[in-house]
């Protein structure tokens, strides 16, 4: 038998990352509690070296070698700079505006609520050694586990409410709004965390370049045809990644950026739609494959998963406890608040994306990026079983009012056929 080359090993690779999951999400019928997203992320944990590595240490070696690894890392980053993007194009900044006191009152206490409380967590856990990385300072593993509990996944929210047939309805485009506003925030605040005072110059230059290279794409945008703004929006992403990740910032905050200036009616809206899907489908299995490949339990496995416990609490707590508080200032009706603060609970991808860049960064362990995935993989698999039957609740007297109308307009149709 031949030795395989890389290429070989790197198909099989290919092979195994979009079988696995499928498989198991199809044939076990998950989608109802796990996504399809979800058991990839899931499927990635275990063909890492925590599990799979640790099971049959010498075929995780073989096939996940520094050359296949190197390849997928390359195909993971731009995927997931693609998603970036397209979130950030998808903020409806307009609409949040036209009603900021409602989006800001519940995106500011869904955010600050479960920060306040994840960072309490985060600074009991550091009472112990292994939690934070070796290039933090305190505050920075704080602020950055903190932010992590109050994250929403805003283009996963969006693929869980289609599957719930609320994302044009108008609870779903409350939805939408709350969780735009926390998306800027995020990346906010990780752009703070990443701040280096030995390169501030740098990064305000950046900030400087970005802002007139801004002004003139958009200018560009609306001169030229629809289809050009797809390749223009693909070099302009490129461009800002760069020119963050130069700075000290990250190439993350630059997709989100290169996004978030383009305007979402540029774009149309089903190709919009069917690009993110394909995104998904054929390139993003890949990265939850790479974020697998970096779990650890090196602080051990009791000690991560009793992290992972704390930190989901703080979580589902504080973001349940901030909607709620915003409901009763706003005077909700009974249940929207309940609805609101478990569909924010959604985090997978961006949670998913934002530790990874702290620990690309150094700011926290292997043992804290394992615990947070759980954390990510645990919440969203909460959205959707909790969701629907407090979701049916909530619209069935709309649907028994909508019901005689209905009748009257079938009866309407029938009699006016015989």
């Amino acid at each position: 038998m031949h030795a395989m080359t890389t290429t070989e090993v790197f198909l099989i690779a290919m092979v195994i990352i979009f079988t696995a999951p499928y498989v198991v999400w199809r044939l076990g019928r998950t989608d109802y509690y796990a996504p399809l997203v979800v058991i990839q992320i899931i499927g990635g944990i275990l063909l890492g070296p925590g599990v799979l590595g640790a099971a049959f240490p010498a075929y995780h070696t073989f096939v996940f070698n520094p050359q296949v690894v190197t390849a997928l890392n390359g195909i993971a980053w731009w995927a997931v700079m693609i998603f970036v993007w397209i979130a950030g194009i998808e903020l409806d900044l307009k609409q949040a505006w036209r009603r900021r006191r409602d989006t800001g009152i519940t995106a500011g206490l869904a955010l600050i609520v479960p920060l306040v409380l994840g960072s309490a967590a985060a600074a009991f856990m550091l009472n112990w050694d292994g939690w934070a990385g070796p290039d933090a300072q305190q505050w920075q593993v704080v602020l950055g586990i903190g932010m992590a509990c109050a994250v929403t996944a805003l283009p996963i929210l969006v693929l869980l409410m289609e599957k719930l047939e609320i994302l044009r309805h108008p609870l779903g485009q409350r939805c939408l709004r709350y969780a735009s506003m926390d998306d800027v925030a995020i990346w906010g605040v990780l752009a703070l965390i990443l701040l280096d005072w030995t390169r501030v110059g740098r990064q305000a230059a950046f900030l400087g370049a970005f802002a007139l290279a801004s002004y003139l794409v958009r200018k560009l945008m609306v001169t030229i045809p629809e289809r050009d703004r797809w390749y223009v929006g693909l070099i302009w992403l490129g461009v800002c990644g760069f020119a963050a990740d130069s700075a000290g910032l990250h190439y993350m905050v630059g997709a989100f950026l290169a996004g978030a200036v383009l305007e979402f009616d540029w774009f149309d809206e089903a190709q919009m739609d069917a690009f993110r899907h394909h995104i998904l489908l054929a390139v993003m299995p890949v990265f939850f494959l790479s974020t697998g490949l970096r779990t650890q339990w090196d602080v051990g496995g009791v000690a991560v998963f009793g992290a992972a416990a704390l930190l989901l609490a703080a979580s589902v707590v504080g973001k349940l406890a901030g909607v709620h508080l915003a409901g009763r200032i706003l005077k909700w009706k009974e249940g929207e608040a309940s609805l609101f603060g478990w569909l924010l609970q959604t985090k997978a991808l961006i949670m998913i994306i934002f530790v990874n860049i702290l620990l690309d960064k150094r700011i926290i362990t292997n043992g804290t990026f394992t615990a947070l995935l759980l954390v990510a993989v645990a919440s969203t698999m909460l959205t959707i079983p909790i969701v629907t039957p407090k979701l049916r609740r909530l619209l069935a007297p709309a649907q028994a009012q909508n019901a005689p109308d209905e009748a009257g307009t079938r009866l309407a149709t029938e009699q006016s056929v015989t």
